[in-house]
């Protein structure tokens, strides 16, 4: 039977917390956390990996007209998700919190607005472009699927000396 962790926590804390680290360990690639919580935060990321990996690739080129500020008509060409996909990425963001693109130190407001435009939710679209493709690549030379996340021990915490340890994303 699958159980949870509760990890000393009221279930909305439990989930919040959950979800703040998952999205910060899909964004930066690793975290230093306690053992507990980095095996239910590898649970949850492993199957959002999974969900990008199986569904990176299932988009649809269509050819929309469009009018433009003079009246014209215009035809553009415009990327959509198959059916499968749009379901992949409206559970990932029903999940993950939506992190934005850190600004640069030597870009200004206006360059960091243009640069941002176009992604609305960098982390999907980072499970999507980045992850999948990459993990994708390594089930075929490996043959087999997961196994997306490791776990290095640190050693105890100062203070409370729980087990402190590394979750990273395997390359």
């Amino acid at each position: 039977m699958a159980r949870r962790r509760k990890l000393g926590r009221a279930g909305d804390q439990r989930r919040a917390l959950l979800r703040n680290q998952v999205s910060a360990l899909l964004w930066h690639g690793k975290i230093v956390t306690t053992e507990a919580r980095a095996k239910e935060v590898r649970r949850i990321a492993e199957k959002l990996i999974t969900l990008a990996v199986n569904e990176y690739d299932k988009s649809v080129k269509v050819q929309k007209e469009v009018n433009n500020e003079k009246g014209q008509t215009v035809t553009i060409e415009v990327t959509n998700d198959t059916p499968s996909k749009l379901n992949a990425r409206r559970k990932m963001m029903a999940y993950l919190y939506d992190l934005r693109e850190p600004k640069r130190r030597d870009e200004s407001k206006s360059e960091y607005k243009e640069r941002n435009r176009e992604v609305k939710h960098p982390l999907i679209e980072k499970l999507f472009n980045d992850y999948g493709p990459k993990y994708r690549k390594r089930n075929e030379e490996k043959n087999c699927v997961g196994g997306y996340t490791r776990i290095v021990k640190l050693g105890p915490r100062r203070g409370d000396g729980a087990e402190e340890v590394l979750l990273e994303l395997v390359e």
